[in-house]
């Protein structure tokens, strides 16, 4: 009996005849590429998950520390990476279990991998038929979300999926694009599900008016459509408390003609549209596609790339948007912009070359400062100018984290007064690297989503040891 109890496979066997249910190890894959282990996390070190696309509160900010702020020239030291498939997708992260989500071999893939070392717990997957017409990536541009030992996934052709997040089972499945009669758009289906207590809020952009639905996040089932005529953006929605109410903050605005969108403010438990405001531009191929940013007191910054940039709201007791300011100039294309004491930070403009980074005074709408995050760097043998183009930022442990959308990381300090480089390293050069990175439990998660042209390496998620002292 002692040695019934202590062999490894007996004792799995014996929970499993008492109906006890075993954690399965996760195993090493051919696509997966170790190199060391990170390194032991520092005495009072403050962790948190990354269960979603912008973090733990949905704005791009973390209170992980402490982190490495100095590394070596050759940069972090990577612990591991997966060559990937196609898709913008951030991963997802709770505990030691991560989330990734992408296209490989003509289907949409969702893979549950060890955080610490990549092994891989289990895999799901299904068909997807989907062709970019712009030429870009044909994969899922939404994240997964976590919540509550749930996985939910929103792919390119909008089926939306729920998983067990310990074992990869199946929950329910929906063809949302059937079920409300959703066009395929300029890029698919891009906008990330959000959470509410027990619903999953989705921006569909649906025939007749059914622009935001809510579903039962255990089943699936239907629980309320918000109706206006303005279509999915590639926007996320987000939670904000207004007056005392919970609000779903819905940033709409996707292929229409003519160019129509805005924001719509819903009660998250019902549904109920309680205001909405246009902003959007009007040229045919435009897009919003920035999260609102919701800075307390009642107000929202909205921010597109295409015409009317950026403007500020702020919300009476009955919802009525009165604008604050309004700043052609602030127009950032995808990144969520930062709120960080009394500023909010972002990369301003529509195409690479005129990719700028912005400080803007939200007391009065003020530009503090436009400068080109720029820089001299060796590659190849060739030195060579770099910028930060329209990077991606991350708030963390005091400093901002960026990545650059050719794959160099730096290290930041943003104020009022400007920028500074703290550490910086061109991780791969390849382009679109348009992905916001996840960081959780000190490690970083970077997706190079094209071909490496440094290295010459394919698409890759690598995690890297960003663990302080």
């Amino acid at each position: 009996m002692r040695y019934f109890f202590a062999h490894p496979m007996l004792w799995c066997l014996a929970l499993l005849l008492l109906g006890e249910e075993v954690d399965a190890e996760p195993v090493a894959f051919d696509r997966l590429t170790f190199h060391q282990a990170p390194k032991v996390l520092a005495n009072g070190a403050v962790t948190v998950d990354w269960p979603r696309f912008l973090g733990p509160s949905d704005d791009a900010t973390t209170s992980e520390k402490p982190l490495l702020v100095k590394w070596p020239a050759a940069g972090p030291t990577p612990v591991w990476e997966v060559r990937k498939g196609e898709g913008y997708a951030s991963p997802g992260i709770a505990g030691d279990r991560l989330v990734l989500f992408h296209r490989l071999d003509g289907e949409e893939m969702a893979e549950c991998l060890h955080a610490e070392t990549g092994k891989r717990f289990w895999t799901y997957k299904y068909p997807v038929d989907y062709r970019d017409r712009y030429g870009y990536s044909d994969g899922p541009r939404a994240s997964p979300v976590i919540d509550g030992g749930f996985v939910y996934l929103h792919g390119v052709t909008a089926w939306m999926t729920c998983l067990d997040l310990k074992t990869g089972k199946a929950l329910w499945r929906r063809d949302l694009a059937k079920d409300f009669g959703i066009p395929q758009n300029f890029f698919g289906k891009g906008s990330n599900p959000l959470i509410a207590d027990d619903l999953v809020i989705i921006n569909v952009g649906g025939s007749e008016e059914r622009c935001v639905v809510a579903l039962d996040k255990k089943t699936g089932k239907t629980k309320w459509i918000t109706k206006d005529a303005w279509g999915a953006s590639y926007a996320s929605p987000i939670l904000a408390t207004m007056h005392d109410r919970k609000t779903c903050l819905v940033f709409t605005g996707g292929e229409s003609r003519p160019a129509t969108g805005g924001l719509l403010v819903i009660d998250a438990a019902t549904g109920e549209k309680l205001a909405r405001f246009p902003w959007r531009a009007d040229l045919y191929e435009s897009a919003n596609a920035v999260s609102p940013v919701y800075l307390g007191d009642n107000r929202v910054f909205l921010s597109e790339c295409y015409g009317v940039g950026g403007v500020l709201l702020e919300f009476d007791q009955k919802f009525k948007p009165k604008a604050l300011w309004k700043t052609p100039d602030f127009n950032i294309h995808w990144m969520a912009p930062i709120f960080h004491e009394g500023h909010l930070y972002g990369a301003a403009g529509r195409h690479q070359q005129g990719g700028e980074m912005v400080c803007v005074e939200v007391a009065t709408g003020k530009e503090k400062w436009r400068e080109r995050v720029a820089w001299k760097q060796n590659l190849g043998g060739r030195e060579i100018n770099l910028e930060a183009f329209r990077c991606s930022l991350l708030q963390a442990d005091g400093h901002f984290l960026c990545l650059s959308e050719f794959g160099s990381l730096l290290w930041l300090d943003l104020s009022p007064k400007g920028f500074r480089i703290l550490s910086k390293s061109q991780l791969f050069f390849s382009p679109q690297a348009w992905t916001l990175p996840a960081l959780s439990r000190g490690l970083l998660y970077v997706m190079q989503n094209e071909f490496d042209r440094l290295n010459g390496l394919p698409a890759r998620m690598i995690c890297y040891d960003l663990r302080g002292k």
